[in-house]
């Protein structure tokens, strides 16, 4: 029996070194979107494997830059009641993940500036990947999480609330505001925090929930 196990596992072993010879790494293209006009209420990428980098346009319209694979790409969508939804789709059968490198670094980026003070809520999340949001300011709430990664927020703002999460990573930056301007909330596990786990008062809602990892949020005028 012991040598049939071993007879199997090297039969195995040989199987998927072949596999790995001959499997072949992905092409990528680079590719954009644009509301082009479309008043976007709302937003929702909820993606994998991906840096995800936010910040202002010049304009009135959302615009996405990113990178697709054969096989593993983004659906970028635009429902009814106009929200924007970004997400991952793989096209792969078992075969195409043995031998295969993930996305490289330079392709696994996705750009995204929206209207400076948008509307609706804004909700991202990403794994194996850092999220930093730049000199960006929504009008109602923003969702930020990273999954093995970090969020870097550099003069944030929302007109309701801001709600960050990172796990194996950190939750760092500035928000633009004042410190009574928030109810603030921290859960941190494994890591240092900067602010009070709970703050009442403020007209706005700030909070961040941190495992293995460091909360360090300044507050900016």
């Amino acid at each position: 029996m012991k040598k049939l196990s071993l007879l199997f596992a090297a039969a195995t072993g040989a199987m998927i070194l072949a596999l790995s010879g001959c499997a072949k790494n992905e092409n990528y293209a680079q590719k954009s979107y644009c509301s082009d006009g479309i008043e976007i209420q709302s937003v929702v990428i909820d993606v994998s494997d991906r840096q995800l980098e936010i910040s202002a346009s010049e304009d009135n319209n959302v615009y996405i830059e990113y990178f697709d694979g054969e096989k593993e790409y983004l659906d970028v969508t635009v429902s009814e009641e106009s929200v924007l939804t970004v997400k991952c789709v793989y096209d792969k059968k078992w075969t195409d993940f043995v031998g295969v490198k993930k996305f490289e670094a330079k392709y696994r980026s996705i750009k995204i500036r929206v209207p400076d003070g948008i509307t609706g809520a804004f909700t991202a999340h990403t794994t194996n990947g850092d999220i930093s949001a730049s000199a960006v300011s929504f009008g109602d709430k923003v969702n930020l999480g990273a999954d093995g990664g970090s969020v870097v927020l550099e003069r944030l703002s929302a007109g309701k609330a801001i709600n960050l999460k990172a796990k194996n990573g950190d939750i760092r930056g500035t928000v633009t505001g004042g410190w009574d301007d928030y109810s603030i909330s921290c859960t941190i596990k494994k890591g240092d925090c900067n602010l009070p786990l709970n703050k009442v008062g403020g007209d706005k809602a700030f909070s961040a929930d941190c495992n293995n990892g460091d909360i360090k949020i300044d507050f900016v005028k």
